[in-house]
């Protein structure tokens, strides 16, 4: 079974996990966010992409979410010391694969290029592809201004209120090489779950690929970020309720209008789908270790567990 997975965020990369780890690695092609890219002192850094590689290679930080597992900051340090800028956080481990992607990127090699290239020398037989080639970066609108994602999400630690989003270089992005032949290739598709607005909505920004998901002949899938209307981790609830009126799943599965056959939702959000016009797939879908997120890939896939 071909499966297609658009992902972004940490909540995602651990699903992404999940679903290698139940289907076959081979057959699964996982597309990512790259709407909250960013340079950091002059290297070029794809948080999103990384923390799914990271995931798929065994490679990330489960317990703080973010980044490899038995990171140093020797080279943050030296910067800090130095008066360099140190507000997004780059471990030693990390710069090593941000180096070779500046590189690539500046001798004009294309994003999906550079993270194929990546996929291969950690030995994955999952697809990683970028959304798209084209520049396309996230920004947000509050009351206090409007800032780049990782402006409002790390710098000032996601504190102010959402009152828009807008996707810079999505009117005339084109979706990645491979992305759209995945997605028509597919037997299944899944929407991680990610924040709906800042780590999906960039991708489904790109009209391609929304019209791809629009005109689907199979399932498609969303998994809900929340549980009990509250989000595990960020500010996916507090945006849901100022932005889509609520944190119920009805309010999840309208940010992917025509887009999704089924949300999947955890227990606890069991008494509260009215108004959800998908069917609901209800389970525990709290990813509290490699059991968990297997339990709910395997959920997602219609996988009946061994």
């Amino acid at each position: 079974m071909k499966i297609v997975v658009l992902s972004g965020g940490v909540g995602g990369a651990r699903f992404v996990q999940g679903v290698v780890e139940v289907a076959d690695p081979a057959d699964v092609t996982v597309v990512g966010n790259v709407g909250d890219d960013l340079e950091v002192l002059g290297m070029c850094v794809s948080p999103d992409l990384d923390s799914i590689l990271y995931a798929l290679a065994g490679l990330n930080d489960e317990r703080r979410g973010w980044g490899r597992a038995g990171e140093t900051w020797n080279a943050l340090e030296s910067a800090a010391a130095l008066h360099g800028e140190t507000w997004f956080r780059l471990g030693d481990l990390d710069l090593g694969l941000h180096l070779v992607r500046t590189q690539a990127l500046r001798s004009g090699e294309p994003l999906s290029a550079v993270t194929a290239g990546f996929v291969r020398a950690l030995g994955l037989e999952t697809g990683l592809l970028p959304a798209t080639d084209d520049r396309l970066r996230t920004w947000i609108t509050t009351p206090e201004g409007e800032f780049t994602f990782q402006d409002w999400f790390v710098a000032r630690g996601h504190r102010d209120d959402v009152d828009a989003l807008r996707f810079e270089g999505a009117e005339t992005a084109s979706a990645a090489p491979g992305v759209l032949e995945a997605i028509d290739a597919a037997d299944l598709l899944l929407l991680a779950p990610s924040n709906p607005y800042v780590s999906l909505a960039p991708i489904l920004a790109v009209q391609a690929i929304r019209d791809a998901l629009e005109h689907r002949h199979v399932p498609c899938v969303a998994v809900s970020p929340l549980i009990g209307g509250r989000a595990v981790k960020g500010p996916a609830d507090r945006m849901l309720s100022r932005l889509a009126g609520g944190t119920s799943p009805a309010h999840v599965a309208s940010c992917y209008t025509g887009l999704i056959d089924s949300l999947v939702v955890d227990e606890a959000d069991a008494d509260a789908l009215d108004g959800l016009d998908v069917r609901a797939i209800v389970t525990r879908t709290l990813m509290t270790g490699a059991d968990a997120r297997r339990r709910l890939a395997e959920t997602a896939l219609g996988v009946v567990p061994a």
